[in-house]
């Protein structure tokens, strides 16, 4: 497993789902905060190449062996890529949630939908109030 950190330069949606913008595109993942939840990774069901996703929206499953969580899409936009690394060996989300466990690669649609994200200090708040819920 990887240790908890929330890199500074991802932004972040409220189901713990992560954003790296590199121009008109966006890799999308799920945080250590969502690994840690979930367990063991077994199982990644990813959406085709070409999908359309919308902000909000599910577009895939994540299976551990305690619960099958869906993944939502922290911004609008059209997959150009499935890490297939990730489809053979889901546990790449567990070992490294930001580098080789990263799931799709998107081209934008809306950029602007990625102001309504959270920053890492926004996000480490916004966990730090889950825990007094």
């Amino acid at each position: 497993m990887a240790d908890e950190h929330y890199p500074e330069d991802l932004r972040y949606h409220r189901e713990h789902d992560w954003v790296r913008v590199d121009g008109d595109e966006a890799v999308f993942g799920i945080t250590w905060f969502a690994q840690d939840a979930l367990g063991e990774v077994v199982f990644y069901e990813p959406p085709a190449v070409g999908a359309t996703l919308a902000a909000d929206a599910t577009y895939g499953e994540l299976e551990s062996v305690k619960a099958v969580s869906d993944i939502y899409a922290p911004a609008d936009g059209e997959v150009v890529s499935v890490n297939e690394d990730v489809v053979a060996a889901p546990e790449l989300v567990n070992t490294d949630p930001y580098g080789a466990g990263w799931l799709v690669r998107v081209r934008l649609t809306n950029p602007a939908r990625l102001d309504a994200l959270m920053d890492q200090a926004a996000y480490v708040a916004y966990l730090a109030g889950l825990g007094e819920a």
